[in-house]
């Protein structure tokens, strides 16, 4: 009776954190333009350097480029995008992109030079000295974005206390089974449960998808070159920017995740590398993230005793759970196709346990088609050295 009642506990506990994840995640004004929209592309916005650190592309890399410098933005823009010199393809595809966009201060840079084991800030170090403007956007190859989403992502900074403004994304191309798992993760949980956490605590981490700041905060950081061997530099860049006393605020749009579809092995090295991420930069919130996994309890309390009490109270708090994942996603991604992907959500949840103790059992990640040991600390080692390192 001991062991029914924790995990009764347990599972009921996990149904409660699952309701408060949907109610905080419904009051956020997701995909709402501001009412104040003419007013913002009739004002001179400030001057903004867009940085754009590339390594290989797929079919979806162009588009996603191409979004960013089709922006109906206003004010003064600078591109630079930072590649290997090893990287033919996605060099020739922004210098078609040169061309298409000839108004735009666009500008190719091959990095020669690896300045930390983060290849993606070791880039955004060695471009650096080329920035022109004082507000930063920083942002992943794989991103697609509305035209209007710098001029919403933009105006927050126009408030004193507002020291960055990050973004939501959805995973919009996952076309395998283990992609369209990953989907629920991110397209359901991954961004309420950020609101969730904000619930409780202003934010004091950046999601590293788009990042949006002032040149100034970077540059009393030490530039990027500090963070060129941390794996987690939008947690470190987010932990700056609220130590000096600003906010970090949330774009209401949301940029779209658009990448080539991974097979299980892929996502599994994806999804633990996130874990094991998050674990070192907040090991006991992440440790007592396991709670809300309402799938894992209620199966166990169900083993534990099957009986006709615990077989409803079990059946109830998988349904809502379903239900509140298939209407997140709907939200997030404005599709009539959330209710499809609904027989995934306890497959999800299955491998969000096996994540969740890989996250605990070893400090090897695997990054681009390289592998690292992560330091408590969240530096970065190299597991062993491998021929694309070399510069």
């Amino acid at each position: 009776m001991i062991w029914n009642a924790i995990f009764g506990t347990l599972a009921l506990t996990s149904f409660g954190l699952t309701l408060w994840q949907w109610l905080v995640a419904r009051k956020f004004p997701l995909h709402q333009r501001s009412t104040n929209a003419p007013v913002l592309k009739s004002a001179i916005p400030p001057s903004l350097t867009v940085l754009k650190p590339l390594k290989g592309q797929d079919c979806f890399t162009e588009e996603c480029l191409r979004s960013w410098l089709a922006q109906d933005y206003a004010g003064e823009l600078q591109f630079l995008f930072v590649v290997d010199p090893a990287d033919e393809l996605v060099c020739a595809t922004v210098r078609r992109l040169l061309v298409e966009f000839p108004q735009h201060d666009a500008q190719l840079v091959i990095c020669t030079e690896r300045l930390g084991e983060n290849a993606k800030v070791s880039k955004l170090a060695f471009v650096e000295p080329s920035v022109r403007h004082q507000v930063l956007a920083v942002s992943d190859a794989d991103m697609f974005v509305p035209p209007d989403f710098l001029i919403h992502a933009v105006a927050p900074l126009n408030t004193t206390d507002v020291g960055m403004v990050t973004s939501f994304y959805q995973l919009t191309t996952p076309g395998t089974l283990a992609h369209r798992c990953e989907a629920v993760a991110i397209n359901a949980d991954f961004w309420s449960q950020v609101l969730q956490a904000r619930s409780l605590r202003p934010l004091d981490f950046a999601l590293g998808a788009v990042m949006i700041f002032r040149r100034a905060a970077l540059a009393e950081l030490g530039g990027f070159r500090v963070l060129a061997n941390r794996l987690a530099d939008d947690y470190q860049l987010g932990q700056h920017v609220t130590r000096r006393g600003a906010r970090i605020e949330l774009c209401p749009l949301v940029a779209e995740c658009r990448e080539s579809p991974r097979g299980w092995s892929a996502v599994w090295r994806h999804q633990l590398r996130w874990a094991r991420t998050i674990r070192v930069c907040a090991p006991r919130q992440y440790f007592a993230s396991i709670l809300a996994n309402v799938t894992l309890w209620s199966a166990l309390w169900l083993a534990l005793d099957p009986g006709s009490l615990q077989k409803s109270l079990a059946a109830a708090c998988l349904l809502a759970r379903v239900a509140v994942a298939v209407d997140l996603q709907r939200r997030l991604t404005r599709s009539g196709t959330a209710l499809g992907a609904a027989w995934l959500v306890p497959l999800k949840d299955a491998l969000q346990v096996a994540l969740w103790l890989g996250a605990f059992l070893g400090n090897r990640i695997e990054w681009r088609g390289e592998t690292f040991r992560v330091r408590r600390d969240g530096v970065l080692e190299p597991d062993a050295p491998t021929p694309n390192r070399a510069r």
